[in-house]
């Protein structure tokens, strides 16, 4: 396993989930000579040694293609399986806003207010409460989280492309990280998503002021008039790229509490299916119902998450494969 240490960060997370790839595999080595390269396997989103990528939220479009060719290949499978990792009982979140376009209220608009308000609420509402039935290493996800407002950057932002940029921006901004590894820190640029696939990331990392202090962290385009990832969202009375932007950290935060991205020191990551998806992955891009109602009274539209027990007792909804294990705690 690749432990990649730039100059400026002692660490990036390496997925030990390459299953058949290995340093030595003529495209993964392709791949990883470009900071910014996703490699896929199968249906799975998995990180290539330098990247630190994983738990990609694709775009509608590249989501429809992949379920297609999943169903026709029939690799789609049933519950997720735990694979001996970490999980996070609890996140600490705060949020990040990069780049000089978050000093315009036009372009801000609702948005930065609006994400304080997704996480505050998120805490103890049903809809965290559908990742608490999984665990590891001796606990268990819980339905409380903390989130701790927001830091602006109105310096010149990077894309998602370059992980350890995204990693650099974290460090630089959060100078005292959660010491228990359930840091969650959202970076929220102004960069248009252009021609990417995908709409967020989830990845992890180390600070070199915190030490061996894991954090988890997660990118996210600007999302305004960005029809490959807009939720559609007709009811909440939210901006259009607030409540895309909020469909994604759904979906993010969702799976780094059960499955955070992981590094040497962490080992294996937690929970996925045997076609590599998360439980945010599994459920990308169906709503169950317009919108689900927060602890602090906000309302979402916000796609499920995968519950195993849902899907055991075939009392969830069904995904884009027809599997009826999603939840939106509604």
């Amino acid at each position: 396993m690749l432990n990649m240490k730039p100059i400026t960060l002692s660490s990036l997370a390496i997925l030990a989930v390459l299953a058949g790839c290995s340093s030595g595999d003529a495209a993964t080595d392709q791949a990883a000579t470009d900071e910014g390269a996703i490699s896929t396997q199968g249906q799975r989103e998995v990180e290539v040694p330098g990247t630190g990528v994983a738990g990609i939220h694709w775009t509608r479009e590249e989501n429809a293609a992949r379920e297609a060719k999943a169903a026709a290949g029939g690799t789609r499978t049933g519950n997720m399986v735990y694979h001996n990792g970490k999980i996070m009982p609890t996140a600490v979140t705060k949020a990040i806003f990069w780049g000089p376009s978050w000093s315009n209220s036009t372009f801000a608009g609702d948005k930065i207010t609006g994400i304080d308000s997704f996480y505050s609420g998120h805490s103890g509402s049903n809809y965290a409460k559908t990742v608490d039935e999984y665990t590891g290493l001796g606990v268990q996800v819980g339905a409380t989280t903390t989130h701790q407002g927001h830091v602006i950057d109105t310096s010149t932002a990077s894309g998602g492309g370059s992980t350890s940029a995204i990693l650099a921006e974290v460090c630089k901004m959060i100078t005292s990280p959660d010491p228990g590894g359930n840091g969650f820190y959202p970076v929220y640029t102004d960069v248009p998503r252009g021609n990417a696939g995908y709409c967020a990331y989830h990845a992890s990392g180390t600070c070199p002021a915190t030490g061996s202090t894991v954090l988890q962290f997660a990118f996210f385009w600007s999302l305004d008039g960005d029809p490959g990832c807009d939720p559609q969202d007709t009811t909440t009375g939210h901006s259009q790229g607030l409540a895309a932007l909020a469909n994604v950290s759904a979906h993010e935060l969702s799976e780094a509490r059960s499955v955070p991205s992981t590094t040497t020191a962490t080992g294996p990551g937690a929970w996925w299916d045997g076609s590599g998806a998360e439980n945010g992955d599994k459920c990308a891009w169906t709503f169950n119902v317009p919108s689900v109602k927060f602890s602090n009274g906000s309302s979402w539209k916000l796609q499920g998450e995968w519950s195993n027990a849902a899907f055991t007792a075939s009392t969830g909804y069904p995904n884009s494969s027809g599997q009826k294990g999603c939840l939106d705690g509604h």
